[in-house]
């Protein structure tokens, strides 16, 4: 039964969280050819649109997970252990990354590119930055989900 459940968790992570972070992985190339595209601005400005929209979604959506962890990881008996531990101080680090620094920046150049204001490439840079750091945290959560160092569970 804690298989299963450990299974379910992982597989609710990669679709809650999936699609925020290649979303938020493509935003800043998107902005960037927005305004300079082969299709013109509009359907640059809808393309980001719909990302920035993703991320937002998926985002909300993301927040399940930790809960639905905390219950398989009370199912298991291993609400203690250092992996879980250092995979929820991630998933709140990760959380708090896409709420203070991703999200608000992807505001921002969506504002920029819906006025037509050509867009400094040191904002897209650093909101690739972010949204790597982002991505890192919840590649090495999903690892830690999935390998449980130190786990005598035998799940």
């Amino acid at each position: 039964m804690t298989k299963i459940l450990l299974t379910l968790h992982v597989l609710a992570a990669i679709v809650a969280v999936g699609p925020v972070t290649v979303a938020a992985s493509m935003f800043p190339a998107a902005v960037r050819r927005a305004l300079t595209g082969p299709d013109g601005p509009d359907a640059g400005l809808t393309t980001v649109r719909l990302l920035h929209r993703i991320c937002r979604v998926y985002g909300a959506v993301g927040l399940a997970v930790p809960l639905f962890g905390f219950a398989t990881a009370s199912a298991m008996g291993v609400l203690g252990s250092g992996w879980l531990i250092a995979s929820i101080t991630l998933t709140a680090v990760a959380a708090g990354i896409l709420i203070a620094f991703v999200l608000p920046r992807q505001d921002e150049l969506l504002e920029q590119l819906g006025a037509q204001t050509p867009v400094e490439r040191s904002g897209t840079v650093q909101l690739a930055m972010f949204t790597g750091i982002f991505n890192l945290l919840w590649a090495t959560v999903t690892v830690l989900m999935i390998i449980r160092p130190g786990s005598t569970t035998g799940a």
